[in-house]
């Protein structure tokens, strides 16, 4: 049978979170509530592929495009978010998608297609310096503590002298968030997301979302935005209050996560995507973390290279030495504007 590629509307979100439900390789990024997410928010053009063989959905692709006189003109699956890329029921379905997309990418004229994937796609061009680092969860946190062995365990331990207070909710604590993560964002030299970003992922996925923010003293010295998918716990954000780093708060608010994680039933903890042997890896390593490799497949355009949108280009080394200098009001201010339009 023949397969089909349509470019869905609302119509067919029932058929498209049903197909995601099925799919062992899904996220939760896949799931159709998404789609609003970008367009209604971050008023950006989405473009959601179903693949039909007669009344059946055999795959899934969506897609959203990124605009501007800064960083050019490209389709992402999915920005600003760890996964997305196809979901399909064998190769030749996965295939039809790819072509699709290239004439569709064709078309509109744009750069580039970046789908962020698990696997590697003929045909199209590469990446594979990025990692998912995933722990597999034991059934007690005791367990997990006598895994870490004693070097870890005294450092979980450390913030203990400074009377640590640990609170896990949901957007009620969303301020308390952003007033760590913007000026860690601002530290790093990075724009920052907008706070209405989270108020909105809080607000449609309620029950799939939780922040944890550890204070001292009254005072937010660290936060974590947790998604959870299925028996998984993700933590796509994460922050610290530098003034704290001294104590190791970053070990006792990741101790905390993962003691949440195992008592809501979680069996997989993903620390989120990092680029190999990179400060980050090493810190998720040390947690027993292994390297899930991923692909981030490309459609180029003839004559053109693989994008290079990322920090580590020097390119932009300047911007960020400026940017680190910035009042965090500012850079709260401006970020948005920015970084709405990276991948």
């Amino acid at each position: 049978m023949n397969i089909e590629i349509r470019n869905v509307g609302n119509t067919a979100a029932a058929d498209w979170d049903a197909y995601v439900r099925n799919s062992l390789h899904a996220s939760h990024y896949h799931q159709y509530e998404w789609r609003s997410f970008f367009t209604d928010l971050c008023r950006k053009q989405t473009i959601y592929l179903a693949a039909y063989q007669g009344d059946s959905v055999v795959g899934l692709l969506p897609l959203v495009r990124q605009k501007s006189w800064l960083f050019g003109d490209f389709l992402v699956s999915l920005p600003f978010l760890n996964y997305g890329g196809i979901l399909a029921s064998d190769d030749n379905v996965a295939k039809a998608l790819v072509d699709h997309t290239s004439e569709l990418a064709e078309s509109l004229g744009v750069t580039h297609v970046e789908f962020r994937e698990y696997e590697r796609r003929s045909g199209l061009k590469c990446r594979t310096d990025k990692v998912s680092m995933r722990l597999e969860l034991p059934s007690t946190s005791d367990e997990l503590a006598k895994n870490l062995g004693s070097k870890r365990r005294s450092q979980i331990k450390r913030p203990l002298r400074e009377g640590p207070e640990t609170k896990i909710g949901g957007i009620e604590l969303v301020d308390k968030f952003y007033d760590v993560f913007s000026r860690n964002m601002r530290d790093l030299g990075t724009p920052v997301y907008a706070k209405s970003m989270f108020i909105d992922i809080l607000n449609r996925f309620s029950s799939d979302t939780n922040i944890v923010i550890v204070e001292i003293s009254g005072r937010p010295a660290a936060a974590a935005f947790l998604l959870h998918h299925r028996s998984q716990t993700e933590v796509p954000w994460a922050s610290t209050d530098r003034q704290f780093n001294n104590i190791s708060i970053n070990m006792f608010l990741y101790w905390q996560i993962l003691e949440f994680s195992i008592e809501r039933g979680s069996t997989i903890f993903d620390f989120g995507r990092s680029s190999l042997d990179s400060g980050t890896y090493r810190f998720k390593k040390q947690w027993g973390a292994m390297p899930t490799q991923l692909y981030w497949n490309y459609w180029v355009r003839e004559g053109g290279s693989l994008p290079k949108l990322n920090p580590d280009n020097s390119k932009y080394a300047a911007a960020i030495g400026v940017w680190k200098k910035l009042p965090v009001p500012i850079s709260n201010l401006l970020g948005p504007h920015i970084v709405s339009y990276l991948p």
